[in-house]
Formats: C-alpha cells, structure tokens, sequence
C-alpha cells in the first residue's frame, strides 16, 4: 500500500492555533492539571431556553429533513429582517447563503473566488483562519501590519499601497478577533473611498461580533456606511457568538447575487444543507427575545474591565481596551528579553506565553499567531473569578523573571 501524501493545499496550511490551544488546555486537564483557560473564544453562557425549545419543538414536528441548499424559509425570512435592521439595506432571497458556521462560509466564498495567484489583503492582527484559508484555495494572502501606532486598524493609506492588479479580496472584521478594535463610520468612509478607486476587488467583512459591542447604539456595518459597495462586499455572519450557539453550527452570508449563487453551488456538493434543526434554533434566535444578548454585553464589560484594568497594572503589560467582541490583546514587550527562573530567556510572545502555562498554569494564545507580536489573547468569555485568578497568575509569574 502507496504512503499516503496528503495534496498541496493540506501542507501550505497550519493547523488552527486557538484549535490547537484549547486541545493543548483539554490535554493538560485530562493529566490532572488545573488550567486557567483565557483562551476560549466562545460564551460561557448556555442558549437561551426559547432558543432551545424551537430545537426540540422542530424535532417533535418532524423538521429533520433535508432543506433547501439556501435554507428554510423561516430562517431565510429571519436573517433578512435581521441584516436590514442592523444596516438598513434590504437583500433578496437570491442574495443570501447559509452554511454550518460563519467558518464555512468565508472558506466556501473563498473557495468560489480565488484562482491561483489571486491576492486576498488581510489586515494584521488577524482572525488565525484568514491566511491560511486564502492559501488553502490558491490565493496569495497579502498581510498588511496594523500596530497599535494605527489602532490596530488598516488605514486608507495602507490599503491604497496593498492593493495591486492582482488584488480580489479585503477581508474586514469588527469587532475584531483579537482586538477587539472596531471601525466607525468614518473610518469605513475612507477605506470605501480607497476602494471605490479599484473596482475589481470585494470585500468580505466579517462581522460575527456585531452584537457585542460597548460603544453607544451598534457598530456600523460597512454596507451601511458605503452603500455604494453593496455589490463587492459579502457581510458575513451567524448565531454563535451573540447567542451562544457554538455548538449549533449555523452561519450566513448576504452579498451579490452571482457571488452567492457560486457559493450555493458549492454548497450543495459540501454538504447539501445545513441542519434543519439549528436552523429552527437560529431563526428563533434572531426574531425572538433580545434581552439575552444585551445581558450578555453587560457582563463582558464587566469582565472587559476587570481585565483591562488587571492586566495594565501588571508591570511588563499593556493593552487597549476592546471596544467590541470578547478578547483583551495585550502587549508583552516588557516581558521580551528577560529570564524565567530556570535560567531560559522569553526570546519572543510565544516563549512567553509557553512560560505561563509552564510556570502559571494560564493559557493564553501568542499574538504571533494573529500575525503580530510580541503580543497576546486572551478571552475573558468566561467567569470573573477565572479572569482575576488568570491575572494574578500571570501578574506572579511575570514578577519572577529577572
């Protein structure tokens, strides 16, 4: 029997590194470990009951069949209504694609794009999947660093000297992952304006955080500040993050109608449909009860704070504070350079970061892995007990290097 060789777009990408750091914190755990995991990027709140009950009442009702490629009507009619609420923009039927995860359908999208040589600009820091995603479908990820000089956000400027004739995509995303920047209305104007100046690129703008932001009113989508763009950009998102819907799998995508339809096509050979019983769960989620998020925003700022403030009294650290999303991305320059108390030097984030699930037993994910460092993540998508334990552990640990 031959030895397996798996194909090209298999060995051009990594491995997930928040997949790999929450596997690494399950490992250590199953040993007998006691982990503080700050690196989970998913709510710990359960879905909210009338969520679950659509599920169980879809199941008693027989709703466990095959669906349309494009979903039911219920939940094709729900995020419609949704998406016009939150940017004013009124899509079609024929505009609109769901798939098993917002993460299927920015793979899926790509995939339906990219041919070999095709340049996809991703701002730095990133999401850990966009890079690899774009290599993964042939494309030529173009990584434009974003420092805290800039806010961690792109600038017109940047975006101008990025793009070139080979330029297909701009993948946006606010709030951001790891950030937790997000980009006003203003600020999306001027990208636009950049854009507007090159017709052949779109742009995928990732907003799976849109909920959870701490500003006043909600973020501003880009198709809201930039209708004249309604036709380059796929606004994605999905339940998972601002209803706890992790597990349910269920994401969606609205844009231009000949895109979507080569993302459905694909679709139909990946996996057909997405499950019919999320579906019930997430069309219940978007035209139910909203009280469930806007306590759930409430309790992240607590935590946000509490991180924030935690982790800039730490000598060494630093960090903005997020104005959206679940993460803190926290400088650790001071860290750099120095020596654990077992003789070996923190050359970069990740020798720190492995230093604290050595000597701390916290785990957090390198600011090298969302392509700028020396950086951190963590998330405090989780207790407050466990937020101030992780930043005290840290805050002991750091004092020990010299």
């Amino acid at each position: 029997m031959p030895d397996y060789q798996p194909a090209s777009r298999v060995t051009r990408i990594k491995e997930s590194a928040s997949v790999q750091a929450a596997a690494r914190v399950r490992e250590l755990k199953a040993e007998g470990r006691s982990i503080i995991d700050l690196t989970v990027g998913e709510p710990d709140f359960d879905t909210p009951e009338h969520v679950k009950q659509a599920a169980v009442a879809a199941i008693a009702a027989g709703e466990t069949k095959y669906t349309s490629v494009t979903g039911t009507p219920q939940l094709r009619s729900a995020i419609l209504d949704h998406v016009e609420r939150r940017t004013g923009i009124r899509y079609s039927p024929s505009e609109i694609t769901i798939a098993g995860g917002a993460k299927q359908v920015i793979f899926t999208a790509l995939t339906a794009s990219l041919d070999e040589g095709d340049e996809v600009i991703v701002p730095a820091p990133y999401w850990v999947s966009y890079p690899d995603m774009v290599l993964a479908n042939e494309g030529t990820p173009v990584v434009v660093p974003c420092g805290d000089d800039v806010g961690f956000k792109l600038t017109p400027k940047a975006l101008a000297a990025a793009i070139t004739p080979a330029t297909k995509w701009l993948i946006l995303n606010t709030p951001s992952n790891p950030t937790g920047v997000v980009y006003s209305r203003s600020e999306l104007e001027a990208l636009a304006a950049v854009l507007a100046e090159h017709p052949q690129v779109y742009v995928l703008t990732d907003e799976i955080y849109d909920e959870i932001y701490f500003g006043e009113g909600q973020i501003t989508s880009l198709v809201a500040a930039a209708p004249q763009l309604r036709d380059r950009v796929l606004l994605v998102n999905g339940v998972s993050k601002a209803y706890a819907m992790t597990g349910w799998r269920l994401g969606y995508a609205v844009g231009p109608a000949p895109l979507v339809a080569s993302v459905n096509k694909l679709q139909s050979q990946i996996s057909s449909c997405p499950s019919s019983i999320s579906q019930a769960a997430a069309a219940a989620a978007l035209t139910g009860d909203q009280s469930f998020v806007a306590e759930c925003v409430e309790a992240y700022r607590e935590r946000r704070d509490a991180a924030v403030a935690g982790l800039n009294a730490v000598p060494g650290l630093s960090c903005r504070t997020p104005e959206g999303a679940f993460y803190a991305y926290v400088n650790c320059a001071g860290a750099v350079g120095k020596t654990t108390p077992d003789g070996a030097t923190i050359g970069n984030d990740q020798d720190f970061v492995l230093y604290l699930l050595d000597a701390a037993s916290v785990a957090v994910i390198p600011g090298s892995a969302y392509g700028l460092g020396p950086y951190f993540r963590i998330s405090f998508a989780t207790s407050l007990e466990t937020i101030n334990a992780g930043v005290e552990a840290i805050d002991k640990a750091i004092r020990a290097l010299s």
